[in-house]
């Protein structure tokens, strides 16, 4: 049985599909990297990131104190337990890198501000963020949440 010619769409057609795969992989990979969690942006080899938070409670007198100790019935390892971030005030490692960890802990720092409402004395949150990027660094970051609106004192 004699073959038939080859048509132009049938000679493009898989090139065209095999350029569109790589040019489409290639950009995911591109994102990853600008996403502080890498979505899409496999890795063979994990970072090896190192972060440690000094997390404070700031009150309306300006006092700063440590939300390792409890307040109004709260805890911090049991408000916030993903990530390592319940025991941040150790050096731990940052299992999706430090700026994944980073922007997880600006988050929760907002949530926790919005999810006690029996704390009447906490302005806001803040954070001291140390972390060694791939053994180098230190690297420093400041967070804090935002400023709750709090009941007039007496």
């Amino acid at each position: 049985m004699p073959s038939r010619p080859r048509t132009p769409l049938r000679y493009w057609l898989p090139r065209v599909f095999f350029a569109a795969v790589v040019v489409g992989q290639l950009a995911l990979i591109h994102r990853a990297y600008d996403d502080p969690h890498k979505r899409f942006g496999f890795q063979p080899y994990n970072e090896s990131d190192t972060f440690r938070a000094k997390i404070v409670r700031v009150t309306r007198d300006g006092d700063r104190i440590p939300v390792t100790r409890p307040w109004f019935g709260y805890r911090w390892h049991e408000l916030v337990r993903s990530r390592g971030l319940g025991r941040a005030h150790r050096l731990r490692h940052a299992g999706s890198g430090a700026r994944s960890v980073i922007t997880f802990l600006d988050a929760a720092l907002d949530w926790v501000a919005d999810n006690t409402p029996r704390d009447d004395e906490t302005l806001y949150y803040h954070a001291r963020v140390v972390y060694y990027h791939n053994t180098r660094g230190p690297h420093f970051v400041e967070l804090e949440s935002k400023r709750r609106a709090l009941p007039e004192a007496p």
